[in-house]
């Protein structure tokens, strides 16, 4: 049927209508799509730049240097080392099987260090490296590289390795490093980077462990291009890692040598400290161990060796260590009483060896007693007796308040792990620590340094020190961190009266230089270089009064675990007073004949700046001296070469 002219011109118009809206969709549609392209490809470019750069640049984090530890004339006491490793990282190698199984073929490695790798790649992000072996030698190092096209997700480093050129001298004052374990992160909250670095080690112990930030240093970074492989192929940028800080100690190597073979063969311990500057000098616990074994991996079997070892040469005995003081803590109850004005110097107690407290008797360690004893007679020669009287004069409070003066019971501000605090009991610590409280006897027992009472060598040292100068002498052990000064001001007085600590430094000096003083035995007979000093002897055991009554057992007819404990402590020159010693020899049996010949070496030593002269010693022990000498395992320190030479 013919349309109308009308249907046409209405049925064009409504064309053009639909054309026209359809034209608009199209064109709304492009200029969409144009803004969209413009957005992405102008405004943005710079971040799908950065997504696309991604894919090709990888950022990898470069660990510092650890800083270096020396002793106080520039020795190195802890030195980094080049190692050369292999790592892998899962993401980057097709099979990590096969491709570990080509490397084993270039290089001979453990079995087990494989199934550690394999198992460490599994519990770690895909992208994390993991290292395979490490200490490989320049060969083998060389091979890894040459093969590297068939080795995807295999690079060789270069890294750096911690080393104690000395060995076992330091173990208990530098420590050592080791991984960073889930436990260190844990217990830490460490969130630096850097621990993320394949076998990345921290300090773990003594000053590596206390001074870790320090020594640490800050973290670097390079962007590295790398091909689809993930092949490394050029650098593009790098920011380098700031080195940790060098530490300076306080110890002088030479000494810590003479002092850890001095004390071969023996479960003990000793301290040496510049009295003027609290400067620690030596710092020995014996017997010690290698700490190159923790930083190379300790075999179970040698772990084993080393904590089933009754000497426990894991412990660092001079911080960790505390042990009743025995006599060398009379003197602190000699100057309580002074203090008090309970007793006069010149003032005598008889002693007929025991007095009677109650139901109980109390013994002298000289059986049949010392007679009429003054102060300075009686410290001298170490009478019991007479302080037990003094200790019923004072009591407990005035004897436990001048201890604290004298550094005992506090917990001394070193960077060593596990610094004891020791106890310096009192009535409040019995009725809080024991239900009960405080009795005379306790005040007694106190006064001898039995009982509760428990010193570590280093609290020992400090006494001694303050007792040598009257001023409260506070020990420390880094003298420089990046050569910046650490040493503490001057101390202040003690505030004790001179008189007081006269006749206490005279008693010390009769008991090395006169013939009844306990330690005469172990004086010296070089003129200026004295020594003034006091013994001790702990029982670890009680004697009961059959024992006594039949004739108490001899040390050396005992178990070694039920002997006495051996003590001394000292200064010199005994005039001028610069060094202070305290050594404890764990079931040594007497202080007299264990310990105090030890100080008196170790004294001469220090004042001496190398091994004793044998004119030092009196004459009938001079021959003996210098076969001791002869036989001890002493380093050929040489000055032009202060690292020394490796005790590794």
């Amino acid at each position: 049927m013919k349309r109308s002219q009308k249907e046409t011109e209405d049925s064009a118009r409504a064309i053009s209508r639909r054309s026209m809206v359809m034209g608009g969709l199209m064109l709304a549609t492009s200029g969409a799509l144009a803004a969209r392209m413009r957005y992405l490809q102008v405004e943005r470019a710079s971040d799908f730049r950065l997504l696309a750069e991604e894919n090709r640049i990888n950022i990898q984090l470069l660990p510092p240097a650890r800083g270096l530890i020396y002793d106080r004339e520039g020795r190195v006491l802890a030195n980094n080392e080049q190692n050369y490793t292999v790592v892998m990282v899962r993401e980057n190698a097709d099979d990590v099987d096969a491709v570990l199984d080509r490397l084993s073929r270039i290089v001979r490695i453990d079995m087990r260090d494989l199934a550690r790798a394999r198992e460490e790649m599994m519990a770690r992000a895909p992208f994390v490296p993991v290292t395979i072996a490490d200490r490989l030698s320049w060969e083998e190092f060389a091979s890894i590289a040459v093969n590297a096209p068939a080795l995807p997700g295999i690079t060789p480093e270069v890294g750096l390795s911690r080393i104690y050129p000395f060995g076992q001298d330091f173990a208990h004052v530098v420590g050592y490093v080791g991984p960073v374990s889930d436990f260190y992160l844990e217990s830490t909250g460490d969130t630096d980077p850097v621990l993320q670095i394949p076998d990345f080690q921290v300090g773990r112990y003594a000053v590596e462990s206390h001074m870790e930030q320090d020594l640490r240093g800050e973290t670097g970074s390079r962007r590295v291009e790398v091909n689809a492989a993930g092949r490394v192929m050029r650098e593009l940028d790098r920011t380098p890692p700031t080195p940790g800080k060098d530490l300076q100690l306080t110890v002088d190597t030479g000494l810590q040598n003479y002092a850890q073979a001095r004390l071969t063969d023996e479960s003990a311990s000793a301290v040496v400290m510049d009295v003027d500057s609290g400067e620690v000098l030596a710092l020995v616990s014996a017997p010690s161990y290698d700490p190159n074994l923790f930083v190379r991996g300790i075999s179970t079997a040698e772990y084993g060796n080393l904590t089933d070892d009754p000497y426990r040469p894991l412990a660092s005995k001079t911080v960790q260590g505390t042990y009743p003081p025995g006599s060398t803590f009379k003197m602190i109850t000699a100057l309580a009483g002074l203090e008090a004005g309970v007793i006069d110097p010149e003032e005598t107690i008889t002693c007929n060896g025991s007095i009677e407290l109650g139901t109980r008797r109390f013994h002298c360690w000289r059986r049949g007693g010392h007679g009429r004893m003054d102060l300075v007679d009686g410290l001298a020669q170490s009478c019991d007796v007479y302080y037990y009287e003094l200790a019923q004069r004072v009591g407990i409070d005035a004897i436990s308040a001048m201890a604290r003066r004298f550094g005992l019971g506090d917990r001394h501000d070193l960077p060593l792990s596990g610094v004891a605090s020791g106890l310096v009991p009192d009535r409040d610590w019995k009725r809080a620590n024991r239900g009960a409280e405080w009795v005379v006897g306790d005040t007694l027992n106190a006064a001898i340094g039995q009982g509760f009472v428990l010193n570590s060598p280093l609290q020992l040292a400090v006494m001694t020190s303050r007792i040598a100068t009257g001023r409260a002498v506070r020990p420390h052990l880094v003298r420089t961190v990046n050569g910046i000064d650490q040493r503490p001001a001057q101390d202040e007085d003690l505030g004790i009266d001179p008189d007081h600590l006269a006749v206490i430094r005279e008693a010390m000096w009769n008991v090395t230089n006169v013939r009844r003083g306990t330690a005469y035995s172990s004086r010296t007979v070089e003129e200026g270089f004295e020594i003034a000093g006091k013994t001790g002897t702990s029982q670890v055991r009680s004697i009961t009064s059959e024992e006594r009554a039949a004739g108490v057992t001899r040390n050396e007819d005992l178990p070694w675990e039920r002997r006495d404990h051996a003590l001394f402590v000292g200064y010199a020159p005994a005039e001028a007073p610069r060094y202070a010693v305290s050594v404890v020899v764990e079931h040594g049996g007497g202080g007299s004949t264990v310990a105090a010949p030890i100080a008196r070496d170790l004294l001469l030593r220090t004042m001496h700046g190398t091994v004793p002269p044998s004119s030092a010693y009196p004459v009938g022990q001079r021959r003996d001296m210098e076969r001791m000498h002869d036989t001890m395992d002493l380093l050929p320190l040489d000055p032009l070469n202060p690292t020394g030479r490796t005790r590794a």
